[in-house]
């Protein structure tokens, strides 16, 4: 195992009726913006919870807050704060409203010219305005972690940062709040979670035994509950454990102390931007491919995910890792979620575009070994046709 500093500062606040803690997690005297995206809060009554508890606190609304959060949109957002004087952020929402609002935090405090210089340039967050989240869409980990992505509709770009001053102070999940969600919705969020998994596990063996018995766990929880969420949307007991697993993902703890890979989110992100995709649906669409593309350098961890994972220990090593892949693809299949790209109607020929964008944004030597080069993600994505 690695050397590593493990830190998450976190609250988080979990089950039925939490929105209501939000009176008493708040600081008395902020001046909160509450920051959300379309109109499902409005519909399923968590923003009805949300105001309720902030009754008789200065609050500003400011919604519209994109799936893939728009650094336009999210400027005005900054403006807004400013000129209101919010010194607290309250992201309402999925991870696309937590992620855009952790961008507006650091904004608010960003001294140099241009703020995209936080995505663009990797402009050190020195400061940002405190922020909580009330989580809505399980899937990113966002409500526990200091990652942001931020796409910019006038260039094209999707691009992300990193900073520990983002963290949510705290972050409250109620399940019940995921009934509403959209059948897409949630097998994205499933999908999500499970290759945010895999990035921090199919790579290669560092004797790690609590993270990799642990990452077992959530993707063999991701596995068996997926599908019942789909099938049982107001099962609790399966909302709650899909978001756990989901947090647990990416909250930093499995990745201590191993390698991680990171290409499939790299692949992922200029497809997204390029064509519009859902997060989730790029991923589905880039991670069987570069595992089979990866199958050597993977070697060891690949046939570690067939037996403990998918339970797949007849036959020769490579027939293990081919059907391991597979089951991997059929399951994100099974939760509505295309892995290829004909499957959205795409016949590869953006994919020298995609590979010129990964070129221009640094991307050439992804992976785990550094060793995903240009060429090598354009193969992964000929596999994806």
């Amino acid at each position: 195992m690695d050397n590593f500093i493990f830190q998450n500062p976190t609250r988080v606040i979990f089950g039925k009726g939490q929105i209501a803690a939000l009176k008493d997690e708040l600081p008395a005297n902020a001046r909160v913006m509450v920051t959300y995206g379309g109109g499902s809060i409005m519909r399923n009554g968590v923003m009805e919870q949300v105001r309720k508890a902030l009754a008789g606190r200065s609050v500003v609304e400011f919604g519209g807050i994109e799936p893939n959060p728009a650094y336009e949109t999210l400027m005005e957002a900054v403006k807004l704060a400013k000129a209101e004087k919010i010194d607290y952020l309250l992201a309402v929402g999925g991870g696309s409203v937590v992620d855009g609002t952790k961008f507006i935090a650091a904004a608010l405090k960003f001294e140099g010219a241009d703020p995209w210089d936080i995505l663009a340039k990797h402009a050190p967050v020195k400061a940002a305005v405190p922020l909580a989240c009330v989580l809505t869409l399980p899937a990113t980990g966002t409500e526990m972690n200091g990652n942001s992505v931020v796409s910019r509709k006038a260039t094209g770009d999707k691009l992300a940062f990193h900073s520990t001053l983002v963290l949510p102070q705290f972050s409250i999940l109620d399940p019940e709040t995921t009934y509403s969600l959209p059948v897409r919705q949630v097998a994205n969020g499933v999908v999500d979670a499970f290759v945010h998994t895999t990035e921090q596990y199919l790579t290669y063996p560092v004797d790690a035994r609590i993270q990799d018995r642990f990452a077992e766990g959530i993707l063999q929880t991701l596995i068996e509950e997926g599908p019942r969420a789909l099938a049982e949307p107001q099962n609790y007991a399966v909302r709650a454990n899909v978001m756990w697993a989901a947090t647990q993902a990416l909250n930093g703890l499995i990745g201590t102390g191993v390698p991680q890979d990171w290409a499939t989110h790299m692949i992922g992100h200029e497809l997204t931007a390029m064509h519009g995709l859902d997060h989730a649906q790029t991923l589905a669409i880039v991670l069987p491919a570069l595992l089979e593309e990866q199958r050597q350098g993977k070697r060891e961890k690949l046939l570690q995910f067939a037996s403990r994972v998918w339970g797949l220990n007849s036959g020769d090593e490579e027939s293990r890792i081919t059907a391991a892949i597979q089951a991997t693809r059929d399951f994100f299949e099974r939760m509505g979620v295309p892995t290829r790209l004909s499957g959205h109607k795409l016949n590869g020929s953006s994919i020298p575009a995609v590979v010129a964008k990964l070129r221009e944004h640094g991307m050439i030597a992804l992976g785990e070994r550094q060793a995903i080069t240009p060429e090598v993600s354009q193969r992964i994505l000929e596999r994806a046709r």
